[in-house]
């Protein structure tokens, strides 16, 4: 595959994002080739990774002071613990602004180093590799970082820019299929808000992306990527359109907290769950079109993506799910802000509903 750079430029901060195949066997090259000079770096490494790439990467860094920490990455260890003992590591190894912390893992682990780095010393150089395609198609890109609390997912957290975002498409080829499935959650999301040319383009070849053919994949991946970065940079810190991006992320996050973050349900998954009910949502207020939302329900049938939260959560559900949407850090007031769909490729954001009415859609689709 040809290596790509997308370069993402927002009013603080410019980088670029790196895809390719086997970008990791030259990690040296490309910290150097970007202009990221360190001199000491701690690797925040998922603990799933296989070690010989990790210690291909740890030997590639000829410099004195580089340490390792493995990360069992779980939204359960997504949380203020896990970033102490983080943080810990950086102060008694005396890192300074201009050290250099990297992500080596999916987006948990991405989401939790990034948070390190934005409030050790005010920031430290950040470079991220995710290793997944949900964290390599979105959670790498725009900024955003946080950690869980018993209140919901990622109410703490910060708006902080990596210096270099490494993509390496060879790491896909270890996950088990399921991970792959959550990562396509997100190349969705941007389709049904981006165009209906890339929905197409989905609706063809999902199961060449799934199941990680080229040049299917690849494409994947950049579309996704080109989306994610066009939004960003007319809107870093989620003020108007960045809002989009949380198209049937208030539903996904409700869903998972209410199942406290179990393996029953992981976070890619619960996005496509967070879609089928924002698109079903939309139809039933008069939005999106009987004809969009039949394309994107079979879509989700025909591939086999999960699309039936009775599969999850019964009637007696709604009021700890409705709880978890109150909570939601998108809400200004009582209400409750939504991402609905006009139409495939045509979002709205700013909706506003009460919980009231979102309870009795849901009491609708547990109990039909």
């Amino acid at each position: 595959m040809k290596t790509l750079k997308i370069k993402v430029k927002t009013k603080n901060s410019n980088y670029p994002i790196i895809l390719g195949s086997g970008l990791t066997d030259n990690f040296k090259k490309l910290l150097n080739d970007n202009k990221i000079k360190i001199s000491k770096c701690l690797l925040v490494i998922d603990n799933k990774i296989p070690k010989k790439i990790i210690n291909k990467i740890f030997h590639s860094l000829s410099i004195k002071q580089k340490y390792k920490y493995f990360f069992k990455a779980s939204e359960k260890n997504k949380n203020q613990l896990s970033v102490n003992k983080i943080l810990e590591i950086l102060l008694k190894k005396n890192f300074h602004r201009n050290d250099c912390l990297v992500s080596i893992g999916g987006g948990i682990t991405g989401d939790v180093s990034g948070f390190v780095s934005s409030i050790y010393k005010r920031g430290i150089k950040f470079v991220n590799v995710p290793t997944t395609l949900l964290a390599q198609v979105d959670s790498s890109i725009g900024g955003k970082t946080g950690i869980n609390s018993n209140f919901g997912k990622n109410l703490i957290g910060s708006f902080y820019q990596p210096s270099l975002v490494i993509s390496d498409i060879k790491f896909l080829k270890t996950l088990p299929k399921r991970e792959i499935i959550c990562g396509y959650g997100e190349i969705l999301k941007h389709a049904l808000i981006s165009n209906k040319k890339f929905f197409y383009f989905l609706n063809k070849n999902a199961f060449n992306i799934i199941n990680l053919k080229s040049p299917y994949i690849q494409r994947a991946i950049k579309e996704s990527c080109v989306v994610k970065r066009n939004i960003i940079q007319k809107d870093e810190k989620e003020k108007n359109i960045r809002k989009v991006l949380n198209l049937g992320h208030t539903f996904a996050h409700a869903y998972e907290a209410s199942l406290k973050y179990s393996k029953k349900l992981n976070h890619g998954e619960a996005v496509l769950l967070g879609i089928i009910s924002a698109a079903k949502f939309s139809q039933k207020n008069n939005l999106l079109s009987i004809k969009d939302y039949d394309l994107i329900k079979n879509h989700l049938k025909n591939f086999k993506l999960p699309i039936n939260i009775k599969k999850y959560f019964a009637k007696k559900d709604i009021k700890k799910i409705i709880s978890f949407i109150k909570n939601d850090k998108k809400n200004i007031d009582k209400n409750i802000n939504l991402v609905l769909l006009r139409n495939i490729g045509k979002p709205i954001y700013n909706l506003k509903f009460s919980d009231k009415k979102i309870g009795f859609f849901l009491k609708r689709e547990l109990i039909n």
